[in-house]
């Protein structure tokens, strides 16, 4: 539509535009609350900030467990990168959560380096990038 204006300057949006970062709202979820899907479920054991270069990289460590699929059992351990922090927990949602401002990790050369320092860290099958 002409003269739309882009999804990060509409009112309401999550997502800001700052030169060529973009700014996007990442809410922190309680930890050791379990949740039920489908399969099994999860839950949320750790956050973290890692220090990288200048900068600090925010991520969770999860696990999960799947026990009631069909096609039987399994569990495993994981790690969810919401990516370099720029404001930490600098307000609340409207549910009480702290929101936190982060700049996603869209390199691919970055994701590796984030991905093999947080297996040397910490006991997960799998690193994923939000």
């Amino acid at each position: 539509m002409p003269g739309a204006l882009p999804a990060y300057m509409r009112a309401g949006s999550r997502h800001l535009r700052t030169w060529e970062t973009v700014v996007e709202e990442y809410v922190h979820q309680e930890l050791n609350q379990d949740i039920t899907a489908i399969g099994g479920s999860y839950v949320l054991v750790k956050e973290a900030r890692l220090p990288f270069g200048s900068r600090e990289i925010l991520y969770a460590v999860g696990h999960a467990v799947f026990d009631t699929a069909c096609c039987g059992v399994g569990g495993c351990a994981y790690a969810l990168v919401p990516g370099f922090v720029l404001a930490w927990k600098s307000k609340d949602n409207e549910n009480g959560l702290a929101v936190s401002e982060v700049e996603r990790i869209r390199d691919k050369g970055v994701q590796q380096q984030v991905r093999r320092l947080i297996e040397a860290k910490e006991l997960v099958q799998q690193v994923s990038f939000l």
